[in-house]
C-alpha cells in the first residue's frame, strides 16, 4: 500500500526521524530533504536504521564536534570508503545474527550517504565492491553535482556548460565540456542489483522506491537530485522548483532498473527544453553569454532526447526479462 503523507506527517509529528533540527546546512540545501525522506520511510516500516556517511558537505554540516545532528547509530568515513564500512557492518551484524546474539525479529536498515565526489569519483571503487559482494545496504547519493563542500570543484557528475572554479567558463573554453557520468547505469550493470533515480518534487516516486529498495533482497542504490543553492546559485526557496523542472526537461528523468529490468516511473505529458532549466540556474550564467552557447544547449538537448528514448526502449525490451 503507498505511503499517505498526511498518515505520515501525523506518524512523525511526535517521532524522531533520525537526523534532527540545527545542523549547519544551508537554507534550502537538498540533502537534509534527501536524508529525511529515506529515514522516515525506513522508520515507517519498521526498521531500524543504521547509517554511515562519507566526508562530504552532509558529514561536516551534521557532525560539528562537539555536536552531532544524528539520533540514530552512525559512522563517519573517509571520502572514499563509506560503500566499504557499511559493507562490514551489514557482514558484522548477519554474523551477530547467526550466533543469536540480535533477535530474528530484529529489522535494521544499512544506509550509506554519500555525495557526488564520493560516489562518481572517489569512492566508485568501494561502491563497485559492496554492488559485487551483494551486501544488503541501500546507498543513497545525494548529487549536487560537485565538490560543494570545498567550493565547488569540478566532479564526474558536473554537467558541461556549468562554472566552476576547477574548470571555469571563460573565452576557450565553455567550463567543463564532458557529459555527466552516468552512474545509475554504472550501477545497473552489476546486475543483481536494484537502481534506481528519485528527485525531491516527487515524494510519492521518492518513497516508493525507498521502500523497494529497503525490501530488496541485494544491494539497492538511490540517485538523488540534490541542488546546492549555494553554487547552483539558486535562491533557497527554490530547491523543490529546480528539481521538478529538472524531471521536466528530461535533464533528471526518473526510472528504476531491477536486476536488468528498466521501468520509467514518471512520464511527463509534456516536456520543457533544457534551456529551461539552464536558465534557472546562475552558474551556467556565463555559458549563456558565450556566441556558442546555442551550439552548447543544442548539443545537451539532443544527448538529453536519445536518452530519454534509449530508456523507452530498454523498458519495452526487458519488461519481464530480469538478467537474474
Amino acid at each position: 500500500m503507498p505511503v499517505n503523507i498526511k498518515q505520515l506527517a501525523q506518524e512523525f509529528d511526535k517521532k524522531e526521524i533520525g537526523i534532527t533540527q540545527g545542523h549547519r546546512l544551508c537554507p534550502g540545501c537538498g540533502a537534509p530533504i534527501t536524508v529525511k525522506f529515506v529515514m522516515m520511510i525506513a522508520r515507517h516500516l519498521g526498521y531500524e536504521p543504521v547509517v554511515g556517511l562519507a566526508t562530504g558537505c552532509l558529514e561536516v554540516s551534521t557532525t560539528i564536534y562537539p555536536y552531532t545532528a544524528w539520533s540514530v547509530p552512525y559512522i563517519h568515513n573517509a571520502f572514499e570508503n563509506v560503500a566499504a564500512t557499511m559493507s562490514g557492518v551489514e557482514t558484522a551484524y548477519r554474523a551477530l545474527k547467526n550466533k543469536g546474539k540480535i533477535p530474528e525479529d530484529k529489522k535494521y536498515a544499512f544506509i550509506a550517504f554519500g555525495g557526488d565526489g564520493g560516489t562518481y569519483d572517489i569512492g566508485l571503487q568501494s561502491l563497485s565492491g559492496m554492488l559485487e559482494r551483494g551486501h544488503k545496504v541501500l546507498y543513497v547519493l545525494y548529487d549536487n553535482e560537485g565538490y560543494m563542500n570545498t567550493g565547488n570543484q569540478r566532479s564526474g557528475s558536473t554537467p558541461p556548460g556549468s562554472d566552476t572554479t576547477t574548470a571555469p567558463v571563460g573565452k576557450k573554453l565553455p567550463g567543463k565540456v564532458q557529459l555527466k557520468k552516468n552512474i545509475v547505469e554504472i550501477v545497473a550493470a552489476h546486475e543483481n542489483v536494484y537502481a534506481a533515480t528519485a528527485a525531491l518534487s516527487e515524494p510519492m516516486d521518492f518513497f516508493a522506491k525507498v521502500e523497494k529498495a529497503l525490501n530488496f533482497d541485494g544491494p539497492s542504490f538511490l540517485a538523488v537530485l540534490s541542488p546546492c543553492v549555494r553554487f547552483w546559485r539558486v535562491n533557497d526557496d527554490k530547491t523543490v522548483e529546480i528539481s521538478k523542472l529538472a524531471v521536466e526537461t528530461k535533464y533528471w528523468p526518473l526510472y528504476e532498473v531491477e536486476r536488468g529490468v528498466y521501468r520509467v516511473t514518471r512520464k511527463p505529458r509534456q516536456f520543457k527544453p533544457v534551456e529551461e532549466f539552464l536558465k534557472a540556474q546562475g552558474r551556467f550564467r556565463k555559458l549563456l553569454s558565450r556566441p556558442d552557447a546555442k551550439e552548447i544547449i543544442d548539443e545537451l538537448q539532443e544527448y538529453v532526447d536519445r536518452r530519454w528514448e534509449r530508456l523507452l526502449a530498454l523498458e519495452e525490451a526487458t519488461k519481464d526479462k530480469p538478467i537474474r
